[in-house]
């Protein structure tokens, strides 16, 4: 599958882990579980088991395989910080984002608790990398706002809101230690209305806190025709974003080998092949 991206806030997507569970009602029209779902049960697809939460080690490697620099989305298909996921493969994660610091990587989650945990703890030296941006759901009061606080409690460099689907006025909150806001509609069947003064609440409370805003979509069940203008303006704000040149090829294939060779050993459930030539 292409690791290029239409989502219009990044560049690629990377999915070392697929699947995922409805926490909050955000989660009701899951574009990614739709996805998934079409190709349960086709022999070889990489979503042969649907949504079901699947390690998938053999993709830990793939940022060093792209030539240039990209934006990358986090788990398109997932959530890093689910239950499910050992603490041992999240640090793996982190390790290769680490590693390869001429990306810049775009995670976010809906388990914002044990982000913050784990960001306090065994992730706290990759907390404050500024090519690595922390970020949490929102999408209304009752379980989106309280993701903030937890996200201000973690000691990321950069922490973003993605506020998709915007389900209801949140009112005022808190941006302080809030680099980038992203507000969307959702899209697809069964699409819930976001109505025009809830996402200029937010686009004025984040230009008088100085904070980046990106407005995706309205969304709809034919976004095509609802567009992304905003009052007659396209805001495609971000926060500032480290450049820093590709590693040599040679020295990238030989940081795969290596990478494989460590891992050739370690056997997550649901994925016992490790790193298929």
């Amino acid at each position: 599958m292409s690791n290029s991206s239409k989502i219009e806030w990044t560049d690629a997507t990377w999915n070392p882990v697929r699947g995922c569970t409805k926490i909050s009602p955000g989660c009701k029209h899951c574009y990614a579980e739709t996805f998934a779902e079409r190709f349960r049960g086709v022999p070889g697809h990489p979503y042969e088991q649907g949504f079901d939460l699947r390690i998938v080690p053999h993709k830990l490697t793939e940022p060093l395989q792209w030539n240039a620099q990209k934006m990358v989305f986090v788990n398109s298909m997932s959530d890093l910080f689910q239950e499910g996921v050992p603490d041992e493969y999240i640090l793996s994660v982190a390790q290769i984002m680490q590693l390869t610091n001429w990306h810049t990587y775009q995670v976010l989650t809906k388990r914002s608790e044990r982000m913050r945990d784990l960001l306090q703890t065994k992730l706290k030296t990759v907390a404050n990398l500024p090519h690595i941006w922390w970020g949490v759901s929102v999408e209304d009061r009752k379980y989106g706002l309280p993701r903030i606080e937890h996200l201000r409690a973690a000691p990321a460099r950069v922490r973003f809101l993605s506020i998709e689907p915007l389900l209801e006025d949140l009112g005022f909150f808190n941006l302080c230690g809030i680099s980038w806001v992203i507000v969307g509609g959702e899209s697809g069947s069964g699409a819930r209305l976001m109505k025009k003064e809830w996402v200029r609440s937010i686009r004025d409370q984040c230009h008088r806190a100085d904070v980046p805003f990106f407005f995706k979509q309205w969304g709809g069940v034919r976004k095509k025709l609802t567009g992304r203008e905003l009052d007659g303006e396209t805001y495609d704000e971000f926060p500032y974003h480290t450049n820093l040149p590709v590693m040599d090829r040679r020295e990238r294939l030989i940081a795969i080998d290596r990478i494989r060779s460590s891992y050739a050993s370690t056997v997550y459930e649901g994925e016992p092949e490790l790193f298929p030539r």
